[in-house]
């Protein structure tokens, strides 16, 4: 595997910074980085380095499998009870105007309009309303399992759940039982933020805290079931944060192994109250991607939300460590459209997406939330299937 012979040669390499060195041997022979070390990447880890390191893992864990899925988004609204600093998408109640209310047959309406189509998962988030509540939403699971019980429901972040189990006067526990009897399948990753409480407190002060979002998946995985993590990051925060960030997770997913694949998110500085913010760059984001793909050493998967980094900046990604680009998504979340993210009408077909990932000399596989492969497209031709435009580049220094 040339992995493997790039990583033994850069072991070698006498001009290697020696604590670097030590990180590389750690990876080759697959053990666990420090804290210290997961600064120290950030710190000095070039983006050859770091992209080495995590391409080896990533090959060695996955091959060139990268992994996408048939979905669609449900957010039922864009007003919320909190006041993220950071977020272009809500509204507070009193910019009532601005924003949107889905009733539950406005969300039935959107599920059946994938009636005839092979979607596999539909995505539940948004703001937080007093009438989205734990009757609402175990009625609405139960009603979308009635009308097609195949359907993966991945449903809502800790943040609504907090919000919904204090309402609702129930514990953690009673609530996330409630939620999987009514047919929720998994949890997403969203409302992690950054964990660290002194940043947390300047970008999101009002909803739930880390402890809190970490324990309502750490309900869920006592049920047996698989959530995912996200990690906010390019804003207030210092790498140390982000390293505290991951640390934390990497510590719970040593308790349970509930969770199924990390997803970096990118802050977008469009239209929000931290807009004097710069973003960071696309050398930054896949570093950051490569990192993750370091440090999280117990999570099987990284993503790419090629929706939040675009399409060409997913496709590199592949060669940081990230095996999985999300999915096909219809146009039906504006999150980070709203956000400035250069997709704003985010939609890709199944053909796009396996030619996007074929384009970079990796294997697409079809699959479903929980990682069954539904379809292999490594030898799957299109009809009238496109030259390629990108190929897969070696990595070097920047």
């Amino acid at each position: 595997m040339d992995s493997q012979i790039d990583l033994e040669l850069l072991i070698t390499d006498n001009n290697l910074d020696p604590q670097l060195r030590v990180i590389a041997q750690k990876v080759q022979a697959g053990e666990r980085i420090s804290f210290d070390e997961g600064v120290a990447l950030y710190e000095k880890g070039e983006l050859a380095f770091v992209g080495l390191l995590a391409n080896y893992i990533r090959e060695k864990r996955h091959g060139d499998i990268t992994y996408f899925n048939r979905n669609f988004h449900v957010e039922p609204t864009n007003l919320c009870v909190y006041d993220c600093k950071f977020c272009s998408y809500s509204r507070l109640i009193k910019q009532k105007s601005e924003g949107w209310e889905l009733s539950m047959e406005d969300m039935m309406d959107i599920v059946k309009k994938y009636d005839d189509q092979p979607v596999t998962e539909i995505h539940f988030t948004g703001g937080v309303l007093p009438q989205y509540d734990m009757p609402f939403y175990i009625e609405l699971f139960k009603r979308i399992k009635q009308h097609r019980p195949g359907l993966h429901i991945k449903g809502l972040t800790p943040v609504e759940y907090h919000y919904i189990f204090k309402k609702a006067k129930v514990d953690y526990a009673t609530g996330m039982k409630l939620m999987k009897d009514a047919g929720l399948d998994s949890m997403p990753g969203g409302g992690a933020e950054i964990f660290d409480p002194e940043v947390r407190n300047q970008i999101s002060k009002d909803k739930c805290t880390a402890e809190q979002w970490l324990q309502i998946h750490e309900e869920w995985h006592k049920l047996g079931q698989r959530s995912n993590a996200t990690m906010l990051y390019g804003h207030l925060e210092e790498f140390r944060h982000r390293v505290d960030h991951m640390e934390q997770l990497r510590q719970l997913q040593d308790r349970t192994g509930g969770f199924q694949t990390f997803i970096p998110l990118k802050f977008r500085n469009k239209e929000n109250q931290m807009s004097h913010i710069p973003e960071v760059s696309v050398i930054e984001d896949l570093r950051n991607y490569a990192i993750a793909r370091i440090y999280l050493d117990n999570f099987d998967h990284i993503k790419a939300y090629w929706a939040m980094i675009s399409r060409s900046t997913a496709q590199l990604a592949l060669n940081f460590g990230v095996d999985d680009i999300d999915g096909t998504l219809d146009d039906t979340t504006k999150i980070y459209s709203m956000a400035g993210a250069e997709e704003q009408n985010p939609a890709m077909s199944t053909r796009e997406l396996v030619e996007l990932i074929k384009q970079v000399g990796r294997h697409p596989i079809e699959r479903d939330t929980l990682y069954n492969v539904i379809t292999d497209y490594k030898d799957y031709q299109f009809e009238e299937e496109p030259a390629a435009r990108f190929y897969k580049l070696p990595v070097v220094n920047n």
